[in-house]
């Protein structure tokens, strides 16, 4: 009603439900979705479900996750403390 369309509706339905399972699993959703969208692109279809958050903790606790996470350069410059300096 208030999406502007059934794909609009469909889409935030994905989301509100992606977010009500981070915090099910204690996961914080904002670092996790920036991990995921750093992770997507170079991920193996076959390992897809290793980004549920059902899988997530163990996920982001292997070496491979990690080294993937180190190397995206997006997730670096997301990291940094953009507060201003006086």
């Amino acid at each position: 009603m208030f999406l502007g369309s059934d794909e609009g509706a469909r889409v935030n339905t994905i989301f509100v439900s992606l977010l009500a399972s981070c915090q099910l699993h204690g996961i914080e959703p904002w670092a996790y979705l920036r991990d995921l969208f750093c992770l997507i692109p170079s991920w193996p279809a076959s390992r897809v479900l290793e980004l549920a958050p059902a899988f997530w903790k163990e996920t982001l606790e292997k070496q491979d996750t990690q080294q993937r996470l180190a190397a995206n350069v997006f997730r670096a410059v997301t990291l940094v403390d953009h507060a201003p300096t006086l």
